[in-house]
């Protein structure tokens, strides 16, 4: 009688197995660009020799702070499952409407003789306004975010063109460059601006009731809202944060420059979604933390700057971006084990 082999037994990972083996993987995701900034560190002092001064590395700080207030707001949107384009010109609306409350008529502005201060909160109700317009759209009346935001981003890059008539406007009061041109510690107020709202973010996320239900919100929202999770409230608020956070990058942006050109903010999206990509953020909603968003825009800055010594062309620079964000696409799907949506 023939003897009859029993099929071999495959060993079943138990959902807890799963489970870890996922953090895991997502936490070596953030934490892979730690080792990644180090080597650009070493590559940059090869490179050129003024790239380890104190100069040099404070000036990518103060050139990425505009940047890392976008992607924060960017960031916590995304967390949600959703979209918000119109950042990018919420960069260079805000801080123009502010500068035309305060400049004379004969320096292009509006005439209304607004003082600085009531121009900064303009600055910000104008951010936050843009926001909460979003969000209703959005939440309210169920809207797709990405045609939402994308119809707005246009429609806000034509106002500003409108209202400055083309023109780069100067002569602002020294509120609009304080927080690029103050320095406490060598280091500009920008960048410990940037600095505390990250971990103030981060501290939310984690330990905060509004932080969790974020996540809840971008990982089910049904689900989120049958635990009691108010969640269009909560996704309204946060398209009201995004758009003051936006705005007060806008005034960093000012700052820097010097001046509010009529192209403010222009292509600015792309930069921000790579830094939020590469940092862990998915577009899928649910997943990402800040540390890994600021690790994604300091990678970026460093990289600008290492191309920038070098002499790289700039449309090579924005070619380059494009390359990371398609690489971090495929790092996420190989450390979640699921496409991207």
């Amino acid at each position: 009688m023939a003897e009859t082999k029993a099929p071999p037994i495959t060993p079943v990972r138990s959902p807890d197995t799963r489970a870890a083996r996922t953090v895991i993987l997502r936490r070596a995701r953030e934490l892979a660009l730690v080792p990644a900034l180090l080597l650009l560190m070493v590559l940059g002092a090869v490179v050129n020799d003024s790239f380890l001064t104190e100069r040099n590395l404070i000036s990518i700080l103060g050139a990425s702070a505009a940047l890392a207030m976008v992607v924060l707001a960017e960031s916590l949107v995304l967390i949600t499952g959703k979209f918000d384009l119109s950042l990018e010109s919420v960069v260079g609306i805000a801080p123009a409407v502010g500068a035309l409350l305060v400049l004379p008529s004969a320096e292009s502005g509006w005439g209304t003789g607004f003082p600085a201060a009531l121009a900064m909160v303009a600055i910000l109700v104008v951010g936050g306004a843009v926001g909460a317009f979003n969000g209703i759209l959005v939440v309210k009346f169920k809207l797709n975010a990405f045609i939402v935001t994308l119809a707005m981003l246009i429609v806000l890059r034509g106002v500003l063109v409108g209202a400055t008539k083309g023109k780069t406007l100067f002569g602002m009061p020294d509120s609009f460059f304080t927080l690029a041109t103050t320095t406490f510690l060598n280091v500009p107020l920008s960048v410990w601006l940037a600095a505390v709202s990250f971990a103030v973010a981060g501290l939310v996320l984690k330990y905060h009731r509004v932080g969790r239900a974020l996540y809840a919100i971008g990982g089910n929202a049904d689900a989120a809202r049958a635990a009691g999770i108010r969640v269009d409230r909560v996704m309204l608020g946060v398209f009201v944060v995004a758009g003051v956070l936006a705005s007060v990058g806008g005034i960093m942006q000012t700052g820097y420059v010097g001046a509010i050109s009529a192209n403010q903010g222009n292509n600015m999206i792309f930069t921000v979604f790579a830094a939020a990509v590469i940092g862990g953020i998915s577009l899928d909603g649910g997943k990402g933390t800040m540390f890994g968003a600021l690790t994604g825009v300091l990678l970026l800055g460093v990289v600008q700057n290492l191309l920038t010594l070098a002499q790289v062309p700039s449309f090579w620079i924005q070619a380059i971006y494009g390359g990371i964000i398609l690489v971090a696409l495929m790092i996420a799907r190989v450390t979640t084990g699921r496409a991207q949506d």
